[in-house]
């Protein structure tokens, strides 16, 4: 392995780090010290290695037989937010969507208040074209910059991430080291009533509290994930400690001891279930990373 200035850390536990509180080790966690350290330790990672970002932890599901590979990780090098003028602002990859949206509402830049919604980080949002209350991603980005699998920066535009409903087309492997992105001219008091807004509703139906992976399923085309999860009969199915949320039916928790086994299991059983009453082929929108572990109990309500 290649010597490089962040740490990095053999067989490194992932439970903690994620939502769900579940999973495996990585077969080795990075914490860059900076774009160039990431971008040198990546050229001379031999080209057999697999190569995983990893936010907050938040959209992801890491299988209890742990990550294979390097799994990299942009801690507070990576925070930083940069007020560029013009309602324009860059942040780091790292940067956690609360604090992103915080800082485009003091600078007075409306449009970006939907990042608040999302729980995870600008490298994250950017890979995934994450979205909620009606903007995604693609509204906003005007660049990013990226540290391909071999190494190399680049700097990417809109038109080069080929961005679809949850979805770009950046490679594996790569990681989104910063964002530049686009609002409007506001006023800091109206941004901030809308960001409490979409607080207050995100409070009132989803099970923030518990221990979740958020939105488990894309909603399908003319419908909403949720609704066909309940048609289906599948509030509150358990299986383990694993348990379909009662308050949102497009959320799975993690009631106390389930293993990542039976979080996704549960999920295969609910896109079953589905399929069976509606004809709908559910697609998971939680990333399910690593290696299989454990064997998982029957589901039951």
């Amino acid at each position: 392995m290649p010597a490089p200035r962040g740490t990095l850390t053999a067989e490194a536990p992932l439970a903690k780090l994620t939502w769900f509180k579940t999973g495996g080790p990585a077969e080795l966690l990075f914490e860059p010290e900076d774009t160039a350290d990431l971008s040198e330790f990546l050229a001379a990672l031999p080209a057999d290695v697999p190569v995983m970002g990893l936010g907050l932890g938040s959209n992801m599901i890491v299988r209890d037989g742990g990550v294979p590979g390097v799994v990299v990780r942009l801690g507070k090098p990576f925070f930083d937010c940069t007020d560029l003028g013009d309602s324009t602002l860059r942040f780091g990859g790292g940067t956690p969507g609360v604090l992103a949206s915080s800082t485009a509402q003091k600078a007075g830049v409306a449009g970006l208040e939907f990042l608040k919604s999302i729980p995870g980080t600008v490298g994250g949002f950017v890979r995934m074209n994450g979205g909620a209350y009606g903007r995604e991603v693609k509204d906003v980005l005007t660049q990013c910059d990226v540290v391909l699998r071999d190494g190399t920066v680049k700097t990417l535009g809109l038109a080069d991430m080929g961005y679809t409903y949850r979805h770009s087309d950046l490679p594996d492997g790569a990681i989104v080291v910063s964002a530049t992105m686009r609002g409007e001219p506001g006023d800091p008091a109206t941004i901030q009533a809308e960001m409490d807004r979409i607080t207050e509703a995100r409070e009132a139906s989803q099970p923030l509290r518990t221990k979740t992976g958020g939105s488990t399923f894309k909603n399908p085309e003319g419908t909403s994930a949720w609704k066909l999860v309940d048609e289906a009969g599948c509030r509150g199915l358990t299986l383990g400690d694993a348990q379909v949320s009662e308050k949102h039916t497009n959320f799975l928790i993690n009631r106390g001891e389930a293993t990542s086994a039976d979080i996704e299991a549960l999920g295969e059983e609910v896109r079953r279930r589905v399929r069976a009453k509606s004809g709908v082929t559910l697609e998971w929108e939680i990333r399910r990373v690593g290696n299989f572990g454990k064997v998982t109990v029957e589901p039951s309500l």
